[in-house]
């Protein structure tokens, strides 16, 4: 082949490969369009992309971040939206619209208040702070119309009354006891988020149940609590910067919680047909919904603005609010439960009592097996473990080899393990307890097992849940002997409170409400035919509100006769209600060999029938 041929063949080679490739570039290129176009045409898909993620950068990040990030970015982002003051009709109507959409998606309101503190006494509540699930906040400046004799807004009236409409926070329950002293607002559907939290089983026990403990534990957030914010002016004419983001922050950190308790995003979303939001949400808080948090523990020192939650709070007396704050120095985080007095020796001494016959009886502590020794009506069989025979024959014997009390107990918690600080809980509440019947207090041991300091707090807090439930079903009101034995007579108290505030505050009132508040008192006295002097103001302020209950029955024999209805089988079931509630809310992992929720209840059944007749104590 000549020199020409071969050049020519190699060229035409070249081109054949170089064609070859671009034309299969070209098809695979074509290929990837189709698929990207899909049926219908770009445009529209891109529009539809763009709209999905326009709301927020948050949920683009979202796409591609862990769920627990997500979460955190969530409350993030609450954070980040701006508040706005509310100081008078006008700012209330231009904002108002846009909260009601955000409650027509989740009717849930984060929710907090501000005041001043002078001297150990606690001023009216200055400031209202609430917040939807969107990070929207309204400061709303109470004092401000007050001051200018403005009624407040009927929406802002209406929507804190709503009971479709939860309330969240931390002490919002107290903050709705000082809103109606100080301003005659009513506060309904309150959820305390601590309860939640240890219903939950989300909280960290060991660093407390504060907003700001929750924030950092569960959100991974940190809220500014410095002394300077705290204890700031916040009747000022106009707010700081600062003041505005500290406070806007406790409401929308509460709705953050709120959602993250419940295992929810707080992404808008419009419910589907038929879907009713609040009772979705209401139903996750059964129980918790309107009731005050009542717990033995000690809140984080440096919680100031939780000051005035304290358990002391009352309506008639501003002063239980006050917003002392301790020395910063000594601010420490305080494990739940600091204050209880723990056992200085083991409970279980595992010491075995042992029939004649060499029949294993029960195990007792030593001091007791060692009483049989000095009396010398026992013999020491073993020191390791300590076995005691009896020389005479017992009463009774266990039925079997099986049973509670036969079985060696450790020294630990029963929910968590821990092996020091643990005190003993009385698993069915001896407020109950001690109106049993003589038949079913013998060995109930069985329902005293040891809890550490932390979980025998939290442990406490639960029960108080359940003890409302069962004053609400039996009409059993809980509370201090004084409190109940002395009814609060309603008609006398409104009286009361309509004195005092136009005595503390007549001067800032409008003039319809000091109306109002003068023919409360003019009727109770006068009948309305005489005017309201300053001397029967003065009685009115000092006016007796309480009446003695002559029907008295405190709280725990007043369940107990209910169920004490229903015979010797409605005792049992309370028993095993109260330890049921203990499993559920607690979740012990260390529980005695053989505990159990029915323990004595076939053996009550055998020895005394259903037909026992029921003598409470």
């Amino acid at each position: 082949m000549s020199k020409q041929s071969t050049f020519t063949a190699a060229l035409a080679t070249m081109l054949g490969a170089t064609l070859g490739g671009l034309f299969l570039w070209r098809s695979i290129r074509t290929q990837k369009r189709k698929a990207l176009k899909g049926p219908a045409s770009a445009e529209p898909i891109q529009a539809q992309l763009e709209a999905d993620i326009t709301p927020s950068q948050t949920a683009r990040q979202e796409l591609s971040t862990p769920p627990q990030t997500q979460k955190l970015l969530r409350a993030h982002s609450l954070l980040e939206v701006p508040p706005v003051i509310v100081s008078s009709q006008e700012e209330w109507e231009a904002l108002w619209p846009d909260f009601q959409k955000d409650l027509s998606v989740y009717p849930v309101l984060g929710l907090d208040c501000e005041w001043v503190s002078v001297k150990g006494k606690a001023s009216a509540v200055s400031l209202l702070q609430m917040a939807t699930f969107s990070g929207r906040c309204m400061l709303v400046r109470l004092l401000t119309f007050r001051n200018a004799q403005h009624p407040l807004p009927k929406d802002l009236v209406g929507v804190l009354s709503d009971p479709r409409v939860l309330k969240v926070g931390v002490g919002c329950y107290e903050d709705g006891k000082r809103l109606a002293h100080d301003h005659g607002l009513t506060l309904n559907c309150t959820v305390d988020l601590r309860y939640l939290a240890l219903r939950q089983r989300q909280a960290v026990l060991n660093n407390g149940l504060s907003l700001k403990s929750l924030a950092a534990d569960l959100l991974n957030v940190t809220l500014d609590k410095s002394l300077e914010l705290r204890c700031s002016d916040w009747e000022a004419d106009v707010l700081t910067s600062e003041q505005m983001a500290y406070a806007a922050h406790d409401a929308q950190i509460s709705v953050a919680l709120f959602f993250h308790l419940l295992g929810m995003n707080t992404e808008p979303r419009l419910p589907a047909e038929g879907e009713n939001t609040f009772v979705q949400l209401a139903s996750c808080c059964q129980g918790l919904v309107d009731v005050p948090f009542r717990a033995r523990y000690n809140e984080e020192g440096e919680e100031g603005e939780r000051r005035r939650r304290s358990r002391k709070s009352t309506v008639e007396s501003p002063e239980s609010g006050d917003q002392q704050v301790p020395d910063p120095r000594r601010n420490k985080r305080k494990p739940l439960g600091v204050g209880y007095s723990a056992r200085k020796s083991p409970l279980y001494d595992n010491c075995f009592l042992h029939a004649p016959d060499g029949q294993p009886l029960c195990t007792c502590d030593k001091k007791k097996a060692k009483w049989y020794l000095e009396k010398g009506i026992g013999e020491l069989v073993s020191e390791s473990p300590f076995i005691v025979r009896l020389l005479f024959e017992p009463s009774g014997r266990p039925d079997s080899q099986k049973d509670y009390y036969l079985t060696a107990k450790e020294n630990v918690c029963v929910v968590c393990g821990k092996a020091d600080s643990y005190i003993r809980k009385n698993i069915v509440p001896h407020e109950y307890r001690r109106h049993f019947p003589a038949e079913m207090k013998d060995h109930n041991s069985h329902d005293i097992l040891l809890l550490c300091t932390s979980c025998h707090a939290a442990s406490n807090v639960h029960d108080g849940v359940l003890k409302q439930q069962l004053a609400e079903e039996h009409s059993a009101p809980q509370g201090c002997e004084e409190g109940i034995r002395l009814l609060e007579d309603a008609d006398r108290r409104r009286v009361r409170s309509a004195a005092r505030a136009l005595l503390s505050a007549s001067d800032g009132m409008p003039q319809s409400r000091k109306e109002e508040l003068l023919s409360v008192i003019q009727s109770f006295f006068c009948d309305g035919q005489q005017e309201v002097t300053q001397e029967m103001l003065q009685k009115a302020a000092a006016l007796e509100t309480r009446i003695f209950n002559e029907s008295y029955v405190p709280h725990g024999l007043k369940v107990v006769q209910a169920y004490a209805e229903h015979g010797l089988r409605g005792l049992m079931e309370l028993e095993r209600c109260w330890r049921q509630h203990f499993l559920t809310s607690m979740q012990p992992r260390h529980l005695p060999p053989l505990w159990s929720v029915s323990h004595n209840h076939d053996k009550y059944l055998r020895k005394y029938g259903e037909d026992l007749q029921i003598q409470l104590n």
